[in-house]
């Protein structure tokens, strides 16, 4: 077949699911919750800020899509995440944030005739800027993007990996070949994404080096997040970094069950990944471990709550 001609589309006259007006604002009332796992877990994150150790956030696009992204900002500013970690839903998703201030297309519909994910300037800048700054890193090269092309891009307060890139916090995206719609478009350069993410994963084990007295938490990412932080935990350990200190928290709104027994796995509540490769495995010589089925928002507007105003 011939990818050329494939028929692309203005975003700018899609519906979107997803906008900067119903994007949640820290500080508006919220539904308040804890437990007393969570307690401890935000008494372990600010123990591990206080002692200048790292917290890492991994996430899947929903959190994005949920309208979180000014709280993940608000957390970088405020000093409480350190790296900020995700797949390219996700920075997908944040992108076009910046630049339409709208995302999340109706994917039922648009499926049926191929126009599902075929937005021509998503997916024309995005792989610009790749294929521009592959070797800066997949999420350095889109904030450096958006800072050449200023009157492109009127939300960048609204935009997580820009906002990182500016507060110095590194924001890594971790990407499958094949999943995401700007591999869709004709210019998709895959040497430049694979490239530009294997930066980019070195960036996160760096980050995982430093991770003894501090936490990993991940918010929604079934697959691509566990595995990632199990391959960059096996390397740093593998080089002698201590590593073994470490808080995991997996928050998800599907139930692991009795995640610190060995559920088998035709036990119908056995999750796989993120129960084995965040909170089992990781903390197996030491540190603890935790889940949490609730909703992302939810718990991220009580993790700052809890962190940032407490």
């Amino acid at each position: 077949m011939d990818i050329t001609k494939i028929k692309m589309y203005s975003a700018r006259s899609r519906d979107n699911l997803t906008t900067r007006n119903n994007i949640l604002n820290p500080g508006s009332p919220i539904t308040e919750w804890t437990t007393s796992s969570f307690d401890e877990l935000v008494a372990r994150i600010k123990k591990a800020r206080a002692n200048n150790r790292p917290v890492i956030l991994s996430m899947g696009a929903h959190v994005i899509k949920n309208g979180l992204s000014r709280y993940l900002i608000s957390l970088i500013k405020e000093g409480i995440i350190t790296h900020i970690a995700s797949n390219g839903a996700g920075s997908i998703h944040d992108f076009e944030l910046c630049w339409l201030g709208g995302t999340a297309e109706d994917v039922k519909t648009a499926i049926e005739d191929g126009s599902f994910g075929m937005w021509d300037e998503t997916c024309s800048w995005m792989n610009e800027a790749i294929a521009e700054g592959a070797s800066y890193g997949y999420g350095e090269a889109l904030a450096r993007y958006i800072d050449k092309h200023p009157s492109r891009f009127p939300y960048t307060n609204d935009c997580v990996l820009y906002q990182a890139y500016k507060a110095g916090v590194p924001a890594t995206y971790h990407i499958a070949i094949g999943t995401d719609i700007i591999h869709q478009h004709p210019n998709a350069d895959f040497g430049a994404i694979g490239a530009s993410s294997g930066v980019d994963f070195h960036k996160f084990c760096e980050s995982v080096a430093q991770l003894d007295g501090g936490v990993f938490l991940n918010f929604g990412s079934g697959v691509i997040g566990p595995e990632v932080f199990l391959k960059a935990l096996s390397i740093v350990r593998n080089l002698g970094y201590p590593t073994f200190d470490i808080t995991t928290a997996n928050f998800d709104v599907i139930d692991l069950g009795d995640y610190k027994s060995d559920i088998g796995k035709d036990d119908p509540l056995y999750y796989y990944r993120p129960r084995k490769n965040i909170v089992n495995r990781p903390v197996s010589r030491g540190g603890a471990g935790f889940h949490f089925t609730i909703e992302h928002e939810i718990s991220i507007p009580n993790m700052w709550r809890l962190t940032c105003k407490s």
